[in-house]
């Protein structure tokens, strides 16, 4: 599906000051991405955090990896008062990470559940011009069949690639350091209290309507009919790759 940045930037600049204390998987795989690089290297020179939102990976990062220059990025300013709460002297840049024009080049690149909302084919080739010669590219993103239970019922979905096909993209121009593929099922107590969730981590990007009180009984209806359990299930994709 065609993703309207716009109205991501609009929804997740809403709800920002909600997202860390809903975003729980996010922070388990922010924790993840980064006792995995840690394994790797844990000092850098310069940084660049793509997709910074309210600095739930920066917090990660800030206490077990060593940098001179931090340089973060997201589509909404606002982020760069969450990032600059834990890192005063960063660098911000507003705008599409697919856009930025960075005055240096980093040796880590970073980004924590954003590359899903990308280009990937794009991303690869924009940020190996903005990484320095052997500098690691890590990331996570999620595969196909994230959010199936949202697709079931409303046919809306990200276009998630399975993981094969995320890391054929990056391996052309890129060596794989690491790869981490598993499944987090969130259970709810109802299908409002899992709309609630969708609406306060940014997921309701996917349209530009907004549910109408019609509309959310309909889905909870439809949720109800079809499952047992309130449940949503994450598929996370971890990644490290170094520059060839």
């Amino acid at each position: 599906m065609s993703i309207n940045q716009k109205l991501v930037k609009l929804r997740f600049e809403k709800n920002m000051d909600k997202y860390s204390e809903n975003a729980l998987v996010q922070k388990e795989i922010a924790s993840k991405l980064v006792n995995a690089l840690c394994n790797i290297q844990t000092n850098f020179e310069d940084i660049m955090e793509l997709g910074a939102g309210s600095a739930v990976l920066t917090e990660e990062l800030v206490s077990k990896i060593k940098f001179k220059n931090y340089c973060a990025n997201d589509l909404t300013s606002k982020s760069e008062n969450y990032v600059k709460k834990i890192i005063q002297d960063c660098r911000f840049y507003e705008g599409n990470a697919l856009k930025i024009k960075p005055d240096r080049k980093f040796d880590l690149i970073i980004s924590n559940a954003m590359f899903q909302w990308i280009n990937l084919e794009q991303a690869s080739d924009k940020f190996k011009t903005l990484i320095k010669p052997q500098g690691i590219l890590a990331f996570s993103t999620f595969t196909e069949g994230n959010f199936a239970q949202i697709k079931e019922i409303t046919g809306l979905s990200l276009d998630y690639k399975t993981g094969d096909e995320i890391t054929k993209i990056f391996s052309r121009d890129w060596e794989l350091l690491y790869r981490e593929e598993y499944s987090n099922i969130m259970t709810f107590n109802n299908p409002l209290e899992l709309l609630l969730h969708l609406k306060y981590t940014g997921v309701n990007s996917l349209s530009d309507n907004m549910f109408t009180i019609k509309d959310i009984k309909g889905f909870c209806d439809k949720f109800n009919q079809l499952y047992n359990k309130t449940e949503l299930t994450y598929l996370p994709l971890i990644l490290i790759f170094k520059k060839r």
